[in-house]
């Protein structure tokens, strides 16, 4: 056996050398022009415009890209008809409202989350605040909660009267062995929801920033965490390249680093369309192929030039996979693909 030590020596009294090893890793991306904002959000058509409205005219007037990602994700936080985001979200087994939400800013790289928060109908508002006021990344339950309370966010009830029922419905029809009986006149549904909401942005300057929030997975067990507020999972990007965001089952998102694994693909030369699909990819691979996925998730992706991305693991019936934009060219939604057809 011969040591490293001694193997560079002898390399070196024959003029050899070790290769330098590269990694594609960190290729540098082609510079862009700048002067071209867009914002983008998870929705199409139904939800798009209405989210994206006020965050764009934030861009369009040239202020804070932050702004402009959190005004309009808060209009999906703020709308109780929704029932995957915020208030109005779709409760846990407990019948409680427990929040998810992650943000972050290209230009320094900085990021803030917060998961399992109760009370608060913005959260991803907390998450920028525990990202530009405090030396952590992440809170979680009660702490998330005390911190907001002392930036002066107001407790509430987040469960709609809504949701109330909704959530009264499933749990009468969770069991015929237990002592809750649905009205004979009304049949639960066995659907297990899911959503989350992505905004990602480009402003003038060329600068990139996100975030992903949430309700997280219906009728999930008090205290879990799904991928929206993981960074590298829900939500990541790089200032150099572009963002991605997920919406879907979080837990795949999470072993997968899926939208860290976005990013980078994209910055080794894939389009957003084609890192969005890659990922898709990815996670079937490793639940063992399109016969063992019975759960979907869908990337989507807007790259540093304003190119766009969108793909879902599978065809959901009447829920094709699509994204809003907006930019100078105005209000843009485009259709992603999917890898698995509905059977």
């Amino acid at each position: 056996m011969i040591d490293r030590r001694k193997f560079i020596k002898s390399l070196s009294a024959l003029g050899m050398s070790l290769p330098v090893l590269k990694s594609d890793l960190l290729a540098k991306p082609k510079k862009v022009a700048k002067g071209n904002p867009i914002i983008l959000c998870s929705r199409g058509e139904k939800w798009g415009r209405k989210v994206l409205r006020p965050g764009w005219e934030v861009l369009r007037k040239r202020g804070s890209l932050l702004d402009a990602v959190e005004a309009s994700a808060n209009v999906t936080e703020l709308d109780p008809e929704d029932t995957s985001v915020g208030y109005g979200g779709l409760p846990n087994m407990d019948g409680v409202v427990q929040l998810d939400a992650s943000i972050m800013n290209g230009p320094d790289h900085n990021c803030g989350s917060v998961a399992c928060i109760e009370g608060v109908k913005t959260p991803s508002s907390v998450a920028r605040l525990v990202m530009e006021r405090t030396d952590h990344i992440h809170l979680v339950g009660k702490g998330a909660q005390d911190f907001a309370i002392m930036h002066g966010f107001k407790i509430e009830n987040l469960l709609t009267e809504k949701t109330r029922k909704i959530w009264v419905r499933w749990r009468e029809n969770l069991s015929d062995k237990d002592d809750y009986f649905p009205p004979k006149s009304e049949k639960g549904s066995d659907k297990r929801t899911t959503g989350t909401i992505n905004v990602l942005g480009v402003d003038s300057n060329g600068d990139v920033a996100g975030i992903t929030t949430t309700s997280g997975l219906a009728w999930k067990i008090p205290g879990r965490v799904g991928d929206s507020p993981i960074i590298g999972a829900g939500l990541y990007l790089d200032n150099e390249v572009g963002a991605v965001g997920a919406t879907g089952r979080g837990e795949e998102m999470i072993r997968s680093c899926g939208s860290f694994l976005g990013v980078e693909l994209m910055r080794n030369g894939l389009s957003p369309q084609e890192a969005c699909e890659e990922v898709c990819k990815r996670i079937i691979d490793i639940n063992g192929g399109a016969s063992k996925v019975d759960f979907n998730d869908k990337i989507v992706a807007l790259g540093k030039n304003g190119d766009v991305g969108c793909a879902s693991i599978r065809e959901k019936k009447d829920d094709f996979p699509e994204i809003a934009t907006w930019s100078k060219k105005g209000f843009k939604v485009t259709k992603g693909t999917y890898l698995i057809e509905q059977k």
